[in-house]
């Protein structure tokens, strides 16, 4: 079974049902699987190996395959009926992150406003017996900050014949894990070396989150809603070593999608309620976004950091302009007629490898490149904005592109909660332990020898 964006020529990829038996699972009764499935009856099954993974080269492990088949809402409801039968000592902590890019979804879906979409989701969630929902919004502050000093570093070496331009953003995982298993080493170095939200939103959760709430890692449970099936494998590329207290960051990954089924068939009354946040504030925090156009902004954030910090110019407004296709896009700052900074958003693999062979060949004239692996971006996830046949619903992600575009933009550098966690939690912004939080290594192998061969 070949993945739809695959780039080799044969496959060793097995289907959950090719390798039944080398698969390490936890054996539960028919009864047992039905008891906890409830009215969720008719919740598909985990998907091992999607349709539309944007990872390549064998990426997906029969021993990942297996733990892939946990990243699913069976296991999600599964937790959920342990809490309600166990005595109360084997409880765990159910924490829920909503990615920014799945609340327009929602609000499409059930024609609400995005801040009633996300009230209407969180309501539906502890209905469930979750007992917090956050927004991710505030681990993509932390992503983009540590991407805007980072960059500013680079252009300083790269001035100095160090050639680290340009960077590559990391936030996707499907562009991250492509660079890896598939692009290897001429690629690597260009990655952004800042974690991506949902790394980063583990930390909060499972260290900062639990050191407030006296709890132990362990004791919790935490589950993103994410646009795409990509950060399921970043769940299981994480491994064990996320946060601080060695805990993995996120136990589960569930799409838009899959959440959406389960609203549709619960049957259950909700209340709306409003989202949580890390620090117990009573009062509901309004709905913001960053500064992209379906994405969560590190180009339009790291220019604007760039241009002031390189050459003192104070940028508004972020002015994109379509090259070879509108999913390939350039952003300039030009003084007298000189180019100062050149920035490109690349979205879809067809634009990413353009770009690869560019920058292998040494032809790539940009400083930052913003990598997506969906085209048209994150809003186009896989998880949420498909037809039954597997199509994009084009009007559904029209329509969800309006309501992203409506919500208020906020720049990561004006959140107080950031300064304070960077001042009280990672013990500044330069130590060591916001290096550890905040950073992570990209791990190289050799490049696939036809990885660059597909014929689109």
């Amino acid at each position: 079974m070949k993945c739809e964006h695959c780039t080799r020529k044969e496959c060793s990829k097995k289907s959950k049902t090719d390798d039944q038996e080398n698969v390490p699972t936890a054996a539960s009764s028919p009864a047992q699987r039905k008891e906890e499935k409830g009215e969720f009856h008719k919740l598909a099954d985990a998907k091992i190996f999607l349709s539309d993974c944007l990872a390549c080269d064998s990426c997906v492990t029969v021993e990942e395959g297996g733990q892939l088949s946990q990243q699913s809402a069976k296991d999600f409801l599964h937790v959920l009926n342990l809490n309600k039968k166990c005595d109360t000592s084997k409880h765990r902590v159910l924490a829920v992150s909503v990615c920014p890019q799945s609340l327009p979804y929602f609000a499409a879906k059930f024609n609400l406003s995005v801040t009633d979409a996300s009230r209407r989701l969180c309501g539906f969630l502890k209905s469930l017996g979750v007992h917090y929902v956050f927004d991710t919004t505030i681990a993509a502050d932390f992503s983009i900050l540590e991407s805007q000093k980072e960059f500013v570093r680079r252009y300083h070496r790269h001035s100095e014949e160090q050639r680290e331009l340009p960077m590559l953003t990391s936030a996707c995982p499907g562009w991250v894990r492509y660079a890896e298993r598939v692009l290897g080493r001429p690629i690597i170095p260009h990655l952004c070396t800042a974690k991506s939200p949902q790394q980063v939103m583990g930390s909060l959760v499972k260290d900062y989150f639990a050191r407030r709430q006296n709890l132990s890692p362990e004791k919790i449970f935490h589950v993103v809603v994410a646009p795409c099936y990509d950060k399921k494998l970043e769940a299981l590329g994480d491994s064990l070593s996320t946060t601080v207290s060695g805990a993995r960051g996120t136990d589960c990954v569930l799409t838009s999608g899959e959440i959406a089924q389960m609203m549709e068939q619960s049957g259950l009354t909700v209340k709306d309620t409003a989202m949580d946040t890390l620090f117990g504030d009573v009062k509901e925090v309004a709905v913001r976004r960053h500064d992209g156009v379906s994405s969560d902004g590190h180009l339009a954030h790291v220019f604007r950091h760039a241009a002031k910090e390189l050459f003192g110019e104070d940028v508004e407004e972020v002015t994109y302009r379509a090259l070879r296709n509108t999913d390939f896009q350039e952003v300039t700052l030009e003084r007298n007629g000189e180019v100062l900074l050149r920035f490109a958003a690349a979205c879809g693999f067809r634009n990413i490898q353009n770009m690869t062979l560019k920058l292998k060949k040494g032809k790539c004239p940009y400083h930052f490149v913003e990598v997506l692996a969906c085209p048209r971006g994150c809003l186009n996830g896989r998880g949420q904005a498909q037809t039954e046949d597997g199509r994009t619903d084009r009007a559904l992600l029209q329509q969800m592109e309006g309501i992203y575009s409506g919500i208020p933009v906020r720049p990561p550098e004006s959140s107080a909660h950031v300064q304070e966690l960077y001042a009280e939690w990672l013990e500044g912004t330069e130590s060591p332990k916001a290096q550890e939080v905040l950073h992570t290594r990209h791990q190289s192998s050799e490049p696939c020898t036809d990885s660059l061969d597909i014929k689109w």
